[in-house]
């Protein structure tokens, strides 16, 4: 096995460029897994961790650039309160030993259904950054998954950022594993809610072949808190909203039987945190009016 260097973005780009099928890693957290269990035995390397871009972050035009190399301890620790929901998502990656070392792109790149970094950039309308030696390209989050650790990215592009704009609303992430920590999903949830444009938005995972949205859920709550004036008002939330909300997250996934969990308790639990993220996520909005 032989590793490729890059100490730039350019070299980055054109090594992806000449060779295709070159596997990238920057923390090693599912990369090396793979190889210590021979699920995988690429022929070339391409170390992205001398790549100084892809570690950083800032602010452009309103939205938060989250360099591919990012780590969830920096998410945590850097971004909490600009995007409490990826760090609370971030908060549940594994041990601190692999939050120090685990990146965003990196989830991206496995495109797991139970990486818990994917609900959260759905809720948040996250766009995914490509680049090549062609050219740049975004892709809505809800675009990037198109399979079982697949996602949308040609083989002569890298994974360079994240962009997301974040919500004016509060956030919330629930995740149910078979332990309280340094676990798998059996699945997760993610809320946002966006007052400015008087939308929700959701992310489920770890309940279908890739990550996905809750687009009727979405629909329909907006709708319901519009109807009732409760965008304005923030007034108390229905009990029959909630619950019909829970419902239908619950069947916007598809889930299976594995070791973890059945389909049934998948869909079981992605009900019930649907319904606490969002009184939860209401009590903040409710909350934030009052103070």
């Amino acid at each position: 096995m032989e590793f490729l260097t890059p100490t730039s973005m350019d070299e980055a780009l054109e090594a992806k460029a000449s060779h295709p099928d070159a596997k990238p890693i920057m923390g090693g957290t599912d990369v090396m897994v793979e190889l210590n269990f021979a699920q995988s035995r690429p022929a070339l390397l391409l170390d992205l961790t001398r790549v100084p871009e892809l570690s950083d972050w800032g602010r452009d035009s309103g939205s938060i650039k989250l360099g591919a190399g990012v780590t969830y301890a920096r998410v945590i620790t850097e971004l909490g309160r600009a995007l409490p929901g990826l760090a609370m998502a971030s908060r549940t990656v594994g041990s601190p030993q692999i939050r120090n070392r685990g990146t965003v792109g990196g989830n991206l790149g496995a495109a797991s259904p139970a990486g818990d970094a994917h609900p959260a950039l759905l809720a948040a309308d996250a766009e995914v950054e490509l680049s090549s030696v062609v050219g740049v390209r975004r892709l809505p989050a809800a675009d990037f998954y198109i399979g079982v650790k697949q996602h949308a990215g040609r083989d002569d592009e890298l994974i360079t950022a994240v962009y997301i704009t974040p919500p004016t609303g509060p956030q919330q992430f629930c995740k149910i594993g078979t332990r309280n920590a340094m676990v798998i999903s059996v699945s997760a949830f993610s809320l946002a809610l966006h007052p400015d444009r008087l939308q929700v938005r959701t992310g489920i995972g770890s309940a279908a072949p890739t990550p996905r949205r809750a687009v009727d859920a979405e629909n329909f709550l907006a709708e319901a808190l519009d109807a009732d004036g409760l965008w304005d008002s923030r007034g108390a939330l229905p009990a029959s909203l909630a619950h019909h909300f829970g419902d239908l997250v619950a069947a916007a996934a598809s889930p299976i039987d594995d070791v973890r969990g059945t389909a049934a308790y998948r869909r079981h639990s992605l009900s019930v945190m649907a319904r606490r993220s969002l009184h939860w996520a209401w009590s903040d909005y409710s909350s934030a009016r009052m103070g």
